[in-house]
């Protein structure tokens, strides 16, 4: 027999519930991160070539803007994809 009170196992069961959720939000942020990472990556390594054009023909007006864009899109992208294949 048990000599457990019912409040004793409420916590218990309480406290399994808590790691369980805990352990599939991991889960899920795990599956979710790994394809932001491989396209953050991606991203990274393509970015620059869309400089090329902007570059060449000179920043004009608002090439000005969309190239300090893609500045900041590849840091993002950088960030992002740091951690890809490791």
């Amino acid at each position: 027999m048990s000599n457990s009170s019912p409040s004793v196992s409420r916590e218990r069961s309480s406290r399994i519930r808590e790691v369980v959720q805990s352990q599939s939000l991991q889960h899920g942020a795990r599956l979710v991160a790994a394809p932001l990472r491989f396209v953050g990556f991606w991203a990274a390594v393509a970015l620059p070539f869309l400089y090329l054009p902007l570059l060449l023909g000179g920043l004009e007006g608002g090439e000005t803007f969309v190239f300090g864009l893609l500045l900041a899109l590849n840091a993002l992208a950088l960030v992002v994809g740091h951690g890809h294949r490791q």
